[in-house]
């Protein structure tokens, strides 16, 4: 009973721990530890490399241009950290890479000094919004950084420096996004960071999104406040405390100019976005969620709350996605709901549309009213005594119920009437907001997020949205992409398994792509027209599952359980998610709905919504394999209650696990005809980013919880050799960081790789103790991993740095005994002796080198000497200062000096020639490597 009773205190003390967000001290304590673990790691000299791609790009959050010379800028990206270019982004260059994060939310750089401000953790509000760790300062170009303070602000608004005194900064912290804090606000400092002091403060779930000063004075700023709320299940981004501040002191006080002003005032008033012209004249781009008067009919979709009530399943069946989604969006159904899904509910013997109203109602815990007045725009002239909005007709298309995601306004600074509005669309106004022409061309990804208008020359725009970065020299009548950069998004990784394999891939707001793993990630694919990445699916790419017996039967979609089966080889797509039977209640999708397809039988796929789903003919039928496997929902505008994991046990068919969005694990081992519920005894209520059956135990499964959503950092990680019915916490010394995947090893059960929130660990003991594994890998949120087993490659995806690649087969023979030596040498790749070897075609051409990897462990760091023997002669030695652990030795397969003459010696029929470059290479042959007292064969062939 004492037991018991234990046992129900633990599980309620982990439920209330789970969802406690992490304080900022166990951060920063965290990221010392992971700066010590980069030191001693066993892996430290494994490199990864970037494969791209780069034909896309990502989330780009803020420019800031140098003023005096345009071609020289530096880019944020929402989380793939900062990038330098001058010759007008022809070139990027990293400068955040060697910061504890790449987490972005807006830039500043004093341009006389170089010193380079960042304010991380990305201020848009989205799924992925990652947190940051305060502001970090350069004052050498983005060499170095130094973290300045506001460590428990997560995300960052806006930074200003005053351009006569670099010391003194201002900033916006929006705050927590999951949870309520208090450094959030307008905070000062005088003394470049050493200090701060808080000097707009109203109350802890009220930030501030945006700051901009008087371009002639910096004592006149003005800021804006946004309260909102988000949960997993809901968010609602609007509120009573959101309105404008108003500074005349450069920022030391501040004073409410919104109330009686003409701006709009109440819970409705959502992000607001400023823009500056002069002390007295300010743009202001609010996102209104109140909604329109029943008498304004018209919008983007061209027929009202009634008219729709009235419609029959075939009028709706008949109306194009685009007029069905641009409808429920702006009726606030921000995120649930696409027209594809509502389609489903409409099939014949389903939902009628008035019956679809009162189920929507009932799911989104708001009325189905009319639609929100979206993106609306006021203007100032007297330094916010008075605002008076600039168009009268609604701006449809640019906000819908998704305006948190958007908020920014520009004016050109030598035309008081030329502004910018960016949203889904970007649109440009001539005549101070009265009348727009949008600016969105074939060539310029949707949802903008960040824009520089030239100063000093009209027309010039730098600007950057969700897929990357463009410039315009007319005023946005055409632009150049200027996507040169690995920062995708990912959300996903498969590799398929051919010879020559292929990697797939989705990504936020930028779909599906396949690639080939050995893919040239640079522009000589602008002179045939072909990228070697191609194309697969639009929207925001999720799971991909490839046929085994075909590679050109491909499963993957977008968000929300939209899933298509791809022939590559017809072109063909066949439209896929599972529909409820007649009369039943519709399921529930999350935004990345998981599938799985069968190790046992290729034409069988698993699903799941709210329950499991699975086909027995490729996706064609479906039948429900469970009952709800989640808590059951709740009221929202988010899709909640959702599964997000499945796993089916390659021992046995029908042995299968699944993960929820509220923390349920369940197993069934009859195919889905009973469940058990496996998660009692972990913490609750967290998001189970991944439940995955052992390869090399039946008995085995490995689970993953993600507190991101509640603010909490916490590394979850759990293993169980009884099928879930006790779990060990494997954690152990993971520095916090939420975690996204675990991954067994495809040969070695002994190895497992964890992808979390900030970078890559392995384990070489089942997580007894944990490595981190990063060398040239960003610290970047991981989403996904998997290991193409023929070719031994791990590939990594990241959210915000694209993917990575890296050969983990000398890893694979890593075991207890090899680690308790002084010295081993893993097996040496054969290498196929060419005629080129040191030679070019062209004098403007490097010569062809050689190169054999001869990767070692050592027990200890030290410098070493490794010796290459042609039987008794010794043709080559060279020394290394080897690490601790796992070390890379290059050798260009050639002799020393005394190597050589000591092999004409032993061999004085050999001919051995210097090839162009004057190198003398070995000849065909086996040879053997030596360290210490190991040794290992390398084959010349």
């Amino acid at each position: 009973m004492k037991k018991f009773s234990q046992l129900l205190l633990w599980c309620f003390c982990t439920s209330i721990i789970a969802q406690t967000p992490t304080k900022s001290q166990v951060v920063q304590q965290s990221l010392n530890k992971k700066e010590q673990l980069e030191k001693t790691s066993l892996v430290k000299n494994i490199s990864f490399a970037s494969i791209g791609p780069t034909v896309m790009s990502g989330r780009v959050v803020d420019v800031d241009v140098n003023p005096n010379n345009s071609t020289e800028f530096y880019v944020g990206y929402a989380s793939g950290g900062v990038w330098y270019t001058n010759n007008n982004g022809t070139t990027l260059t990293p400068v955040l890479d060697n910061a504890p994060t790449q987490n972005v939310g807006d830039i500043a750089v004093d341009w006389n000094s170089g010193t380079i401000w960042v304010g991380t953790g990305e201020n848009n509000s989205s799924r992925s919004s990652y947190a940051g760790i305060g502001i970090l300062k350069s004052t050498n170009k983005g060499e170095t950084w130094m973290n300045v303070g506001l460590k428990d602000s997560h995300h960052i608004g806006r930074i200003l420096i005053n351009p006569k005194n670099p010391d003194e900064v201002v900033v916006g912290s929006i705050g927590h996004l999951y949870s309520p804090n208090i450094e959030r606000g307008v905070f000062k400092t005088t003394d470049g960071g050493k200090t701060w002091t808080k000097t707009l403060f109203i109350d802890e779930n009220t930030g501030i999104i945006d700051i901009a000063f008087a371009p002639e004075n910096f004592n006149i700023m003005y800021a804006a406040a946004w309260e909102r709320e988000r949960k997993a299940w809901n968010f609602v981004g609007n509120g009573n405390k959101s309105g404008i501040y108003k500074s005349t002191d450069a920022g030391k006080t501040w004073t409410k100019i919104a109330d009686k002003s003409g701006f709009p005032t109440g819970e409705g008033v959502g992000r607001i976005g400023l823009a500056v012209f002069n002390e007295n004249t300010v743009y202001a781009l609010h996102d209104s969620q109140y909604r329109r008067a029943p008498k304004d009919k018209k919008t983007a979709h061209n027929f009202s709350k009634e008219q729709f009530k009235n419609f029959t399943s075939a009028d709706v069946l008949a109306l194009r996605n685009k007029t069905l989604d641009s409808y429920l969006k702006a009726h606030g159904f921000q995120e649930k709901f696409r027209a594809e899904n509502v389609k489903q509910l409409l099939r014949p013997g389903g939902m009628k549309p008035k019956e679809l109203m009162t189920f929507l109602e009932n799911e989104m815990a708001v009325a189905f009213e009319e639609p929100v007045i979206g993106a609306e725009i006021f203007k100032t002239t007297d330094g916010g005594k008075k605002w008076q909005k600039t168009h009268t007709n609604y701006l449809d298309g640019i906000y819908s119920s998704y305006g948190y995601y958007f908020g920014e306004i520009r004016v050109d600074l030598q035309d008081e009437n030329s502004i910018y509005v960016l949203g889904v669309a970007i649109i440009k106004s001539k005549d101070g907001g009265k009348t727009f022409t949008s600016i969105s061309k074939e060539n310029v990804h949707a949802d903008h997020q960040a824009l520089w208008v030239n100063p000093k020359k009209s027309g010039h725009l730098l600007e950057g949205n969700d897929g990357g970065l463009n410039v315009s020299y007319d005023d946005g009548e055409s632009w150049v992409k200027l996507n040169n950069v690995a920062v995708g998004q990912f959300y996903s990784v498969y590799a398929d398994n051919q010879k020559n394999y292929n990697v797939y891939g989705g990504l936020q707001d930028n779909g599906v792509w396949v690639g080939p793993n050995n893919a040239r990630i640079n522009k000589s694919w602008q002179q045939t027209g072909q990228n070697p990445y191609k194309s697969l699916m639009g929207g925001d790419g999720m799971q991909v599952q490839v046929d085994d017996r075909n590679p050109n039967i491909v499963y993957t979609g977008y968000q929300f359980g939209n899933y298509y089966r791809i022939n590559r080889e017809t072109g063909k797509n066949e439209y896929i998610q599972p529909e409820p039977k007649k009369k039943e209640k519709p399921y529930r999708f999350n935004w990345q709905t998981p599938i799985h397809l069968s190790k046992h039988n290729q034409d069988i796929l698993y699903l799941g919504s709210n329950k499991l789903h699975r086909s027995l003919n490729k996706g064609d039928d479906w039948e429900e394999i469970s009952g709800d496997l989640t808590q059951g929902g709740k009221k929202g505008n988010v899709a909640y209650g959702t599964l997000t994991s499945i796993s089916e046990s390659p021992f046995q068919f029908g042995l299968i696990y699944t993960g929820s969005d509220d923390g349920y694990i369940n197993i069934s081992k009859n195919g889905g005809g009973s469940w058990t519920r496996i998660s009692n005894n972990l913490p609750q209520n967290l998001w189970v980013s991944r439940v995955i059956a052992s390869k090399f135990k039946k008995e085995r499964v490995y689970a993953t919880l993600n507190g991101y959503r509640f603010d909490d950092f916490t590394p979850y990680v759990y293993v169980s050799d009884d099928y879930g019915q006790t779990w060990k916490n494997i954690r152990n010394n993971i520095p916090t960081a939420a975690v996204n995947v675990i991954k067994e090893d495809s040969e070695n059960e002994n190895i497992l790789y964890l992808g979390t929130d900030n970078g890559l660990y392995i384990s070489f003991d089942k997580g007894a103790s944990w490595q981190n594994f990063s060398k040239n890998l960003p610290n970047v949120a991981v989403h996904d991993l998997v290991i193409q087993p023929t070719a031994k490659d791990l590939i990594v995806a990241t959210h915000g740095r694209s993917l990575y690649k890296t050969n983990v087969s000398a890893l694979q023979e890593m075991t207890e005994e090899i680690l308790e030596k002084p010295t081993h040498i893993f097996t040496i790749s054969k290498i196929k002796k060419s005629k080129r070897w040191g030679s070019s075609w062209s004098q403007w051409r490097a010569a062809n080198t050689p190169k054999i990897k001869i990767p070692f462990y050592t027990n200890e760091s030290k410098k070493m000497t490794v010796d290459i023997f042609a039987g008794k002669v010794k043709v080559s030695s060279i020394s290394v200062n080897a690490d601790k652990g796992y070390n890379e030795l290059m050798f260009d397969v050639s002799f020393s000096e005394k190597g050589k003459k000591a092999f004409q010696r032993a061999n004085k029929k050999a001919k051995i020639k210097a090839a162009q470059n004057g190198v003398f290479y070995l000849p065909k042959g086996k040879y053997t490597v030596k360290i210490g007292d190991a040794s290992e064969i390398i084959e010349v062939m």
